[in-house]
């Protein structure tokens, strides 16, 4: 047992590891990415999950992340204002937001309507913005079930509520949901563009290889792989 911990820490310590604040929108992208980067160089990527908001909170306060992937531009714009950061933030992709129904059901249709939360993930913030400039906000504002991040918010679409606003990226891993009988593109003239954006945080070397990955032709072909555009 102490060869195969020795073994273990010796992998780890020859080379590394990137710890990768992670939007939960990103939350299987990042698998992905994290495959095929381990295969390529042998460092291994530990996505940490959770809003935006949250994340960029606890970047502020020091915590030790190497990147942070932020489902918008402001956080990571902050934050580099703030004096964090080793390179200006930079858009990895754009997202999109989708209505997700299990049943079909219409919007207005919708008892329940899972949302991410509006004042710390972006997503939820463009979902308020649609609502609104479609005219459809005060029509169902008291309907909605609100998750921490999209990821929530979509597992709540799935088993708590009739449907929801969510991340087109999150169904790419439910072939069975991922079909025009259960969601719906949405117009994105009717809220901000979701340019999502990286931070670099340090310049230790499994940081700067992961963080060009992205930016690879094969990193920018799985973000095409799960919904998102690139710039």
């Amino acid at each position: 047992m102490k060869i195969i911990f020795f073994i273990l820490f010796l992998t780890i310590s020859l080379f590394g590891e990137v710890k990768v604040a992670t939007a939960g929108n990103v939350a299987f992208a990042i698998k992905e990415l994290a495959k095929e980067f381990y295969k390529k160089t042998s460092i291994r990527v530990v996505p940490i999950i959770s809003s935006s908001g949250k994340l960029s909170a606890q970047i502020e306060r020091g915590a030790p992340f190497d990147l942070f992937l932020s489902a918008d531009m402001r956080y990571p714009n902050y934050l580099y204002k703030k004096g964090v950061g080793v390179e200006p933030p930079k858009v990895y992709a754009i997202g999109k937001l989708i209505f997700f129904s299990k049943n079909g059901t219409s919007i207005l249709d919708c008892q329940k309507i899972a949302i991410a939360n509006p004042k710390t993930a972006p997503y939820g913030k463009a979902t308020i913005e649609y609502l609104k400039n479609s005219n459809l906000y005060s029509k169902v504002k008291d309907r909605f079930v609100i998750g921490g991040n999209i990821a929530s918010a979509f597992n709540y679409a799935i088993r708590v509520t009739d449907c929801g606003f969510v991340a087109k990226s999150l169904l790419f891993k439910f072939p069975n949901l991922n079909n025009k009988n259960h969601y719906t593109d949405l117009d994105s003239s009717k809220y901000t563009p979701i340019k999502q954006g990286v931070l670099l945080l340090n310049r230790k070397e499994e940081s700067l290889k992961f963080y060009n990955f992205l930016f690879s032709d094969e990193g920018r072909e799985i973000f095409g792989n799960f919904g998102y555009r690139t710039e």
